[in-house]
C-alpha cells in the first residue's frame, strides 16, 4: 500500500539544495492518502508563506512501482490555494529526476511570480496521477 510523505524545510537560499541549518530535510508522515498529505503540505506551506526559503513537497512511497516527479499547481480562486480556477490542478510531467522537475517548477513559478493566486509544488508519485492512476 502506498504511503505519502511531506518533505522539506527552510533552505539556505532559493536554490533549495541545502537546508539553512545544514541538517537533513524534515519528513512528515507517513500519510495513508494523498489528500491527508496534501492537507499537511498546505498547513506547512501556509505556516511559512512569508519565507521565500521555505519549500515542501509530497512524495509517494510504494514498493510495487517506481515513482516519478510531477509539477502540480494552478491559478487558484483565492490565496487559500484550495480551489483551482477551472476546477482542477494541472499535472506536468512525469520527470525522471527531482532536478528536472525542479527546473520545470522554477519555470512555472517564475512565469506566475506576480500572481498571488498561483502556486506550484513538486510531487513524487507512482503512475499518472493526472489520469487518476
Amino acid at each position: 500500500m502506498a504511503k505519502f510523505w511531506v518533505i522539506g524545510g527552510v533552505y539556505a537560499d532559493t536554490k533549495f539544495e541545502r537546508l539553512a541549518d545544514g541538517g537533513p530535510e524534515a519528513r512528515f508522515g507517513p500519510f495513508d492518502s494523498h489528500a491527508d498529505a496534501k492537507a499537511e503540505w498546505q498547513r506547512r506551506a501556509w505556516a511559512t508563506v512569508d519565507d521565500a526559503h521555505a519549500r515542501y513537497r509530497i512524495e509517494e512511497e510504494d514498493e510495487r512501482a517506481a515513482a516519478r516527479f510531477w509539477v502540480v499547481g494552478a491559478i487558484y480562486t483565492d490565496t487559500r490555494f484550495v480551489e483551482p480556477v477551472g476546477g482542477s490542478e494541472q499535472w506536468h510531467g512525469p520527470f525522471d529526476s527531482y532536478a528536472d522537475a525542479k527546473a520545470e517548477w522554477g519555470r512555472r513559478a517564475w512565469s506566475t511570480v506576480d500572481d498571488a493566486h498561483a502556486r506550484y509544488r513538486i510531487e513524487k508519485r507512482v503512475g499518472d496521477p493526472s489520469k487518476g492512476s
